[in-house]
């Protein structure tokens, strides 16, 4: 046989086959509808789970233990606690962080949450990375110097805030009578507590000769350095808060620079029902170039209505009360996950999300943003600033249910 004759055979041998397998898969596709009972297909609404698993955990994370019906596809884990973060123990306090490392989506911002006891000191240091932070409980004194070399000396309170440029050099100290609890909030989710420039490094690296020169001091005077690496250790309470101020001006003066803020008597940006919100960027505060800052609070039963931000991601801490927060990803995926005090959680720029307040208290977060303003979009205020019969056709909706859509952007509702 000719290769064009064996060419045509192989041809016609594939076309029967074919056609024999399409119409063995139709003859499947016919069976009756008795046999197929019993057979179901999509999500179930239900689910049983023997185990073994964490109950606990399960119990705290009831959206990912059973998703909602809503949820769909494979959204990366944005939320970590800092209740499951290394913690870091010294005589003075504690600290522990939240980074890249532990949220591998947080790219942007990392964080740390850290305590200082009374006179407990977080040693003279610096960063490469800038430094927002806000105090949680207590209150403490800050330092720092200015680009010029001009001294900042400030006790700051429950819901103070402060901001350190990268490179300024910096201390916090904790107040009689309990010291503080605060969080601090860096522009690098790389950024690690291990990684600052500190006093005691300085000096423990740089040979006693070079340091007396430096002073201009005589060598043995500096025999007495500490060796070890202080990072947080304990001292006695500081002085009025004048003293320092005035030893550390100096010469130079006081900076007329404000390095910390101060929430307290601020009017909210936004009242509803549902809750409040204050921003605070650096268009109230000045000197926070490269952070912006949404504190929220929403009321019981109240929801962060679905938005999105489309100048940067969006770094959380859950500061109190229980809540759920759905991101709205690309590709048609969803998924929803729980959160409560002490949680950080994450949201990429541009993606769509809510949080709904699902206990019987306020829930309070912040929203952190790598910016120098807080940007924001809502679904209602885009759907009702495009043409109604657009809207109209791609909802499926009438006028009387589009006019009923808020047409500006609520933040929290109840409006």
């Amino acid at each position: 046989m000719s290769k064009q004759g064996r060419k045509e055979v192989s041809r016609r041998t594939f076309l029967e086959f074919g056609t024999g397998a399409v119409a063995a898969t139709a003859g499947l596709l016919a069976v009756p509808a008795i046999a197929q009972q019993g057979v179901k297909t999509g999500r179930a609404a239900t689910l049983t789970d023997p185990g073994p698993t964490d109950k606990a955990l399960d119990k705290a994370n009831p959206d990912t233990n059973i998703p909602l019906l809503s949820d769909a596809g494979g959204v990366p884990t944005f939320k970590y606690p800092f209740s499951l973060s290394n913690k870091r123990v010294f005589a003075g306090g504690w600290s522990r962080e939240v980074t890249a490392r532990e949220l591998p989506i947080s790219k942007t911002m990392a964080g740390v949450n850290m305590r200082l006891n009374a006179g407990g000191i977080r040693e003279l240091h610096w960063h490469t990375a800038a430094e927002w932070a806000i105090m949680l409980y207590g209150s403490a004194r800050i330092t720092a110097i200015d680009a010029n070399g001009r001294s900042f000396v400030r006790d700051t309170k429950e819901g103070d805030l402060w901001y350190f440029p990268t490179g300024i050099p910096h201390s916090i100290q904790g107040l009689a009578p309990d010291g503080a609890e605060f969080l601090l909030v860096f522009d690098d989710g790389n950024f690690s507590e291990f990684e600052t420039v500190s006093l005691s490094g300085v000096m423990s690296h740089t040979p006693r000769d070079v340091m007396a020169k430096n002073f201009r001091v005589p060598q043995q005077s500096l025999q007495g350095l500490r060796q070890e690496d202080m990072f947080i250790f304990q001292a006695p309470v500081p002085g009025p808060l004048a003293v320092d101020q005035k030893l550390a001006a100096g010469l130079l003066g006081p900076s007329p620079l404000d390095f910390s803020f101060t929430t307290a008597g601020q009017k909210p940006t936004k009242i509803t029902k549902g809750g409040e919100v204050l921003i605070v960027d650096s268009s109230t505060f000045k000197v926070s170039t490269t952070v912006a800052a949404a504190i929220v609070t929403v009321r019981p039963g109240g929801l962060r209505e679905l938005h999105w931000h489309q100048n940067a991601d969006e770094w959380q801490y859950f500061i109190s009360g229980r809540g759920r927060m759905t991101v709205l990803s690309t590709g048609s995926r969803a998924r929803t996950m729980d959160f409560q005090a002490g949680d950080v959680g994450y949201v990429q720029q541009t993606l769509g999300h809510y949080i709904e307040n699902t206990g019987d208290s306020d829930l309070r977060f912040l929203e952190m943003f790598k910016a120098s303003h807080y940007q924001d979009l809502s679904l209602s205020e885009w759907l009702t600033h495009t043409p109604p019969d657009l809207v109209m056709a791609h909802l499926n909706i009438d006028r009387q249910t589009y006019d009923a859509i808020p047409r500006e952007e609520l933040i929290i509702v109840p409006e």
